[in-house]
């Protein structure tokens, strides 16, 4: 008997504890979420490979924090601009078809402002050629931004050395050169001497520093789908490439036989 009432006592304790947990991690996720605001776009009701030609029976309508998507997003009213579009990168089903998802341009008014996201910043850099991955880099992609600067050497103040370092990962371009990200322009841009980036009023003073330090700053463009940022990308100098310069082409060599 005796027994028996522990153990019921520790199966009551343990549904205490539980739904007590329950309710806090609900709590912790309300104040998460809260302020932010939820809108219904556009999705894949299947996954749907690239090259797809887009049809009704295709899309569905998903939930998903504005703040996630800006407005690289399709809405309700944008079924039509939509239909019979054809796919440039596979989407998940459940996921949203963004704008650059597919092969279309993207309609939008006029200016800038309104293509920047509430509480960001737009902030411009001269960026062009080979720094601007030849050139290629189109407005509503996502890049990572790195520098290369030269500063006094630590272990010698009279000598100089050059350290690049990644100073910002999935970055949003809105512009490149007068190319505004969802207004049209009659073919395809010659080219530009600046990329204008969605960023924070923070960033945008490290940024602003940056290209005012001497030194460059360069591009590495991204799959759209790729929103996974590294959280230990060193510092590089020539001391570090040389040390890491074999292990490098091993992983290399690796990752080539694994897809062999």
């Amino acid at each position: 008997m005796k027994n028996k009432l522990i153990m019921a006592v520790a199966v009551l304790i343990a549904a205490i504890a539980f739904v007590l947990n329950f309710k806090y991690l609900q709590g912790e996720k309300a104040a998460l979420y809260k302020g932010a605001e939820k809108v219904k776009v556009i999705g894949a009701k299947r996954d749907l490979p690239a090259a797809t030609i887009l049809t009704a029976e295709d899309l569905g309508f998903v939930e998903v924090f504005k703040a996630n998507v800006g407005q690289n997003v399709f809405y309700e009213e944008d079924v039509d601009l939509i239909l019979g579009k054809k796919l440039k990168y596979s989407v998940r089903a459940r996921d949203p078809v963004l704008w650059s998802h597919v092969d279309m341009p993207r309609l939008a008014k006029d200016g800038l402002s309104n293509v920047v996201e509430k509480g960001k910043r737009a902030v411009s850099l001269s960026i062009a050629g080979a720094q601007a991955v030849s050139g290629l880099i189109q407005p509503n992609d996502h890049v990572d931004i790195l520098g290369t600067f030269t500063f006094p050497s630590p272990t010698n103040p009279q000598q100089v050395e050059s350290t690049t370092l990644t100073l910002m990962q999935n970055v949003t371009v809105i512009a490149t050169g007068s190319q505004v990200a969802g207004q049209e322009r009659g073919g395809r841009q010659a080219g530009y001497s600046t990329v204008t980036f969605s960023v924070t009023p923070r960033e945008a003073e490290v940024l602003i520093f940056a290209q005012q330090t001497r030194g460059q700053l360069y591009l590495t463009l991204r799959n759209p789908e790729d929103r996974n940022s590294e959280t230990e990308l060193p510092s590089v100098n020539f001391d570090y490439i040389e040390s890491v310069l074999q292990e490098l082409n091993a992983s290399r060599q690796k990752d080539i036989e694994l897809n062999l």
